[in-house]
């Protein structure tokens, strides 16, 4: 099949660390026909022009508090047939988009979603769901191997994660955009229920891995902490509007409203809330409904070809590699790891101590991934608590697991770096 061209729009605002090393996790992406378009404020721009291939770049001012516009504009710019979106808190596997633009070669298949690890590089924040008329998900059961596409059944549609999702660019001009009375949350819940209202199918793309890091923004802390309800209270508002009949408004949200207050509870009893706290934010939830119910509704007119022509991005193959070491021997092995990077090879830098501690794996600035962990300890949550393993068992286990996002290509019994 030939690659179709691809557009990765990333936006950010606010976190430019952040941007510059998702856009490094970027330039490792083994796909050749693909460019790279940065909606950000200006110190955004600013991170991304201090990177070595910014002149690869499309860069696109834009500082206004809402993701829907912000996405509207990078589509604007998007030449590519396909326009893939991820987070600038967030870094993609390099056979990313390889995986989740496949199901495209179906001219039935209009959106693609994949799966999202959290924090600690090991657990799936995001996997499969459905949504109900009332924009609630429901997991889903798939193939983790292999993708699936569906067409659900009336009033139904299919979840794609903002933060890992692409779509036909021609699909998403025929319907307007995003909807900008979406300033922030449900977004794509709006988009996904449109699609499936117009009869488009979605495919879920399991292989088709982020790491999603859940960076601080206006409307929560680092650690996940709700600091202003205004816009998800007004974005339920909206989609009511759009989505949920007259009738059934006010009970769906008397129990959005009880589902807010009861993950603020949460927060409370772990020390992370003041009970002051609680009632500021569920005033905020409440205003924010308020105002979701007035807002205008928005109206998008994007033209049918790009602004500018696609910009390929110069992705190069590269070569995965693994070197295995251990807490002693960590910061001279480091060093071999950095040469290996420097060379142009994608570095999975392995540190096995002889301990049964949980395993966590983060892509660094520098653009390696580093997974730390216990010899003997859990890799997948669901693992046995204790494990007799050797290191080069170990070793081999953790380059099949990532084999088909990292493209490690090797044989069982090979020796290991």
């Amino acid at each position: 099949m030939i690659d179709l061209p691809v557009s990765v729009v990333i936006v950010s605002r606010g976190r430019p660390h952040s941007l510059a090393r998702t856009l490094t996790g970027i330039s490792q992406l083994q796909y050749w026909n693909f460019e790279v378009v940065v909606v950000a404020d200006p110190d955004g721009i600013k991170s991304a022009q201090n990177l070595p291939f910014a002149d690869t770049l499309k860069l696109v001012a834009f500082d206004e508090p809402n993701i829907s516009a912000a996405r509207n504009r990078g589509l604007l710019h998007a030449a590519g047939e396909i326009v893939a979106y991820i987070d600038d808190d967030a870094v993609p596997e390099p056979m990313w988009l390889r995986h989740l633009v496949a199901p495209a070669a179906r001219s039935d298949v209009a959106a693609m979603g994949g799966y999202v690890r959290g924090r600690n590089g090991i657990s799936f924040q995001w996997k499969a769901a459905s949504l109900d008329a009332f924009g609630m998900h429901h997991s889903l059961s798939v193939d983790p191997k292999q993708a699936t596409v569906m067409k659900p059944p009336k009033g139904r549609a299919i979840k794609t994660e903002g933060t890992n999702m692409a779509f036909r660019r021609d699909v998403l001009i025929d319907l307007g955009g995003f909807d900008p009375a979406f300033h922030y949350f449900l977004d794509e819940t709006d988009m996904n229920m449109r699609l499936s209202k117009a009869g488009h199918a979605t495919a879920i793309v399991p292989m088709a891995e982020v790491h999603h890091g859940y960076a601080e923004n206006r409307m929560r802390t680092a650690a996940r902490v709700p600091t202003d309800l205004f816009d998800i209270g007004a974005s339920w508002a909206v989609f009511q509007r759009k989505h949920v009949a007259q009738v059934d408004r006010a009970g769906h949200w008397r129990t959005l409203r009880a589902e807010q207050r009861q993950r603020l509870l949460r927060f409370l009893q772990a020390g992370q809330l003041e009970p002051r706290d609680v009632r500021s934010l569920l005033k905020r939830l409440d205003q924010g409904y308020v105002e979701g119910q007035a807002r205008k509704a928005a109206t998008t007119n994007l033209p049918k070809h790009a602004v500018a022509p696609f910009q390929r991005f110069p992705s190069m193959p590269r070569r995965s590699k693994m070197i295995v070491s251990r807490p002693i021997r960590a910061q001279k092995d480091r060093k071999r790891a950095l040469e290996c990077l420097a060379s142009g090879h994608i570095v999975t830098f392995l540190i096995l101590s002889p301990t049964t501690m949980f395993h966590h794996l983060s892509f660094e600035n520098d653009g390696m991934w580093v997974q730390k962990g216990g010899l003997f300890g859990k890799v997948d949550r669901t693992d046995r608590l204790f494990t007799i393993s050797s290191r080069r068992k170990k070793a081999q286990l953790e380059k099949a697991r990532v084999a088909s996002q990292r493209d490690f290509k090797f044989e069982i019994g090979e020796k290991l770096t």
